[in-house]
């Protein structure tokens, strides 16, 4: 089975993505912060990751770069969610190695079928 971390500080958002991910048929890992994050992709290596890039501590943005710049977390497909949906800030969201960016609120259709494109890859 499919296993997607879900990293999002807002219970509502995280809520949301969870049940539209399992409706899809993932398994789903949570995680509310940057380092929360890094520390269960060491430990439970997902198959893709839902980012939040407004997060305590390091940004979707930073979680994102540092991901992209280690070889064995490299290939898993990050998919930033955020509500900063300008066109620079999705720019630089596939700039810091994302491989999908999606506005907030979420389309959920459009999240489980990016989700199951990149998986494919």
């Amino acid at each position: 089975m499919v296993t997607a971390l879900v990293v999002e500080d807002s219970m509502t958002d995280m809520q949301v993505i969870i049940s539209c991910l399992q409706q899809g048929g993932l398994n789903v890992l949570t995680a509310d912060s940057g380092e929360e994050a890094i520390a269960k992709i060491s430990s439970h290596k997902p198959d893709v990751i839902v980012l939040d890039v407004v997060l305590p501590g390091r940004s979707g943005f930073e979680v994102c770069r540092d991901l992209k710049a280690e070889a064995n977390t490299r290939k898993i497909p990050v998919i930033i969610c955020s509500t900063k949906a300008g066109e620079m800030d999705k720019f630089w969201g596939m700039k810091q190695g994302a491989d999908a960016y999606l506005a907030k609120p979420i389309d959920q259709e459009e999240l489980v079928r990016t989700v199951k494109q990149l998986v494919k890859r």
